[in-house]
């Protein structure tokens, strides 16, 4: 009965998350909302007598029983903001859905997640750019979020796929459908290793309006938002703008000031709402991911040591000893001015054998 109840809930007219919460504050538990009096709903500070009416009308109930039984049916799972399988990351977003509705194979709180987002009109430039970041990312015991649209989204699920990344698509309508219908066996695939979720029930159509709603999930999913390709208006840039709001990292990679499907990466850069990455170890640094340790054991050395300086040997084998160093500790042990070592570790991280973090700390790449 409570499952039913907690559907019922989301039907109700003038009952949105907020709301919902704010109900759930003050009785506790979805039984005891039902249970209240409308005088106990009343005294409630922002509900209005329309919603209390509304509660009280039952004439939400037919739906709820046909929306679960379509969830038994077909064994979706239903997450509730309160379940331990409810995204933790959503928790955190004051305006996430309250009731979820889920298809798939993989956890939705993953050690690291990345949100892929971008234009429709996807060029081969954004491929590329998809395709070496994902690629990337394969080594990180990462999940990625997308929105299984046209262009740069499907192609994130796609990659996904290709490389054995579990993949969740957000959709703007019910699990009763797939839409853009072109996407089924990629959605398909996607529940082998992934999955597809969403907030809307069985019977919602892909309305217009749904996606930008759709776009704060897919935001709050993640750790990061990435943006590959955008053109001025549009979802991509929606979902950046609630990624900032939500006080999470967005990147984006930045493209000719001539080409129309990166004016929005572009100005998201300009205005600060977004760091700029040419490729993914500059998000990897940006966020400080470590592999995980079962892939850092498997790893060869990126680079022969034979291809090295004789300067830029001592400096490699300093490091390689300590794992990791301040840039005066290298110039104590090295006993070289500044002038020359800065030199040195410059030339060596634009050739990616070692990485800059902050604090001037150096380790190898």
């Amino acid at each position: 009965m409570t499952m039913l109840k907690k559907i019922a809930l989301t039907k109700i007219k003038g009952v949105g998350p907020k709301t919902a919460r704010t109900l759930l504050t003050y009785f506790g538990s979805v039984d005891n909302i039902f249970d209240a009096s409308k005088k106990q709903l009343l005294s409630i500070p922002g509900i209005r007598k329309a919603t209390v009416e509304s509660i009280f009308s039952k004439n939400y109930m037919h739906d709820a029983e046909r929306e679960l039984a379509f969830v038994e049916k077909h064994n979706i799972e239903m997450l509730w903001a309160e379940d331990a399988t409810y995204p933790r990351r959503l928790t955190q977003c004051e305006d996430a859905p309250l009731l979820m509705y889920y298809k798939g194979t993989v956890d939705l709180n993953p050690r690291l997640c990345v949100s892929i987002v971008g234009t429709r009109n996807a060029t081969v430039y954004g491929k590329r750019i998809c395709e070496e970041l994902v690629s990337t990312l394969q080594e990180y015991d990462i999940q990625i979020v997308s929105g299984l649209a046209y262009g740069i989204d499907v192609q994130a699920h796609r990659l996904a796929l290709k490389h054995h990344i579990p993949t969740i698509g957000v959709l703007g309508h019910g699990l009763d459908r797939i839409y853009p219908s072109a996407h089924r066996d990629v959605a398909s695939r996607m529940l082998e290793n992934g999955g597809l979720l969403t907030e809307y029930p069985s019977e919602t159509i892909p309305d217009r309006s749904n996606f930008p709603a759709r776009n704060r999930i897919i935001a709050g999913l993640a750790d990061v938002t990435i943006v590959v390709e955008a053109a001025k208006k549009g979802g991509a840039l929606i979902t950046a703008e609630i990624a900032n709001s939500y006080n999470r990292d967005v990147c984006a990679f930045p493209g000719g000031i001539d080409q129309e499907y990166s004016a929005g990466c572009n100005y998201l850069i300009k205005t600060h709402r977004a760091h700029l990455i040419r490729h993914a170890d500059d998000l990897i640094y940006l966020m400080g991911w470590e592999r995980p340790k079962s892939k850092q054991e498997g790893m060869q050395l990126p680079l022969l040591t034979t291809n090295l300086s004789k300067d830029e040997q001592r400096v490699y084998d300093f490091l390689q000893e300590k794992e990791q160093a301040s840039v005066d500790e290298i110039a104590l042990h090295l006993d070289w001015p500044m002038n020359k070592l800065a030199m040195i570790l410059l030339e060596m991280e634009m050739n990616s054998i070692l990485l800059s973090l902050p604090g001037k700390i150096y380790r190898m790449h």
